[in-house]
């Protein structure tokens, strides 16, 4: 129980979130969005690919009112600062053409803020405009940075969007000329309204769960907490072959070794949507004198292998074959009012080891 709670702890899940899969489907802009910034196992492909560290994403709750959009964004943790906030919408082409000759093909968009939700009509703030074409269909996408800040600051203000499209022509002008898809079956939901949250979290994960290699033994009661999280870990690990073909043979040379931490072995494969795990990695062998290249050893460290190996002193031990170079893991997730995040954690695969 104190492993799950550490490990709950490492990525940062207060209260585990309810088995929605496979029942619920993820937005497919957040799927491929998960592709693009890591790959299958859930490593960062390259820095700066993600715009801060949290994605989040809402879908719209109205589901009658063709013109309204409201998203509930109280999931937002306290001191996250928001980088970018997108509101998209998935317009749908227009199925039928009008006799007049000499119509326009393009029609007028516009995006309000609505500063109000009971009275009718609506106070509204219009916050984004453009023209679009009457006869093709796909996402339009609205920077909305400012305004969801503001909801974000004061909840209370928070009473969604309103959509208005306005066809001009010699005749006159023509309302609701085109529609945006709402979530009314499973061939809509794929394309529901969602608005997107790119933030930073503030929170110094990778500090507080991963110390470097220099001050890893250096905090006694640290130590013990990541020892304890280690060996749960390692009963989880695949393949288990290879530790029973360890522990036969003599300790060899600092090196990796696999650690593949299985999410549904853990109980999390009903709400974590991508990866089904990964490999996390760990360092074992031993550090004594000399120590060649490959160990990526610090001066530091030779010198103590030295003094270990000449025994020139019995408190000197032999140095510590640790993770020297590590990288970030990328969850794709439901959390607990199932909206789906995707969560940058640095610091959690270990790709290199050396003597410390």
């Amino acid at each position: 129980a104190a492993a799950l709670q550490r490990l709950r702890e490492v990525f940062d899940i207060e209260e585990l979130p309810p088995d929605v899969l496979p029942r619920k489907k993820p937005p497919q802009f957040m799927v491929d969005l998960f592709n693009k910034v890591a790959d299958a196992n859930g490593i960062t492909r390259a820095p700066g690919l993600l715009q801060g560290d949290v994605v989040r994403s809402f879908e719209d709750r109205v589901h009658v009112d063709h013109h309204r959009f409201y998203f509930d964004i109280s999931a937002m943790e306290k001191g996250e600062q928001i980088l970018k906030a997108e509101f998209r919408v998935f317009k749908l082409k227009r199925t039928h053409r009008s006799r007049r000759s000499k119509e326009q093909h393009f029609c007028k968009v516009e995006v309000y803020e609505l500063l109000e939700s009971e009275n009718k009509p609506q106070k509204k703030h219009l916050i984004a405009s453009r023209l679009l074409s009457l006869y093709t269909e796909g996402w339009e996408v609205f920077n909305v940075t400012q305004t969801v800040s503001k909801w974000v600051g004061n909840s209370s203000s928070n009473h969604g969007f309103w959509l208005t499209t306005t066809y001009v022509s010699n005749d006159g002008m023509e309302q609701d000329v085109v529609t945006f898809a709402k979530s009314q079956g499973a061939l809509q939901e794929s394309r529901n309204a969602l608005l997107v949250l790119f933030t930073n979290s503030n929170k110094q994960r990778s500090h507080r769960f991963a110390p470097s290699a220099t001050t890893f033994f250096q905090n006694q009661e640290q130590t013990l907490a990541n020892l304890m999280l280690h060996v749960f870990l390692m009963t989880l690990m695949r393949p288990r072959a290879a530790v029973a073909t360890a522990a036969r043979s003599p300790l060899a040379a600092c090196h990796r070794r696999e650690l593949y931490v299985d999410f549904h072995a853990i109980g999390w494969s009903g709400w974590i949507i991508y990866p089904s795990g990964y490999n996390a990695f760990y360092c074992r062998g031993s550090c004594i004198f000399p120590l060649g290249e490959s160990l990526n050893a610090t001066n530091h460290a030779t010198v103590q292998s030295i003094v270990y190996t000449l025994k020139l002193s019995q408190d000197v031990s032999m140095p510590c074959c640790v993770p020297d170079e590590l990288k970030s893991l990328n969850l794709l997730y439901f959390d607990d009012k199932q909206n789906v995040i995707l969560k940058n954690y640095k610091d959690m695969v270990a790709t290199r080891c050396g003597c410390h």
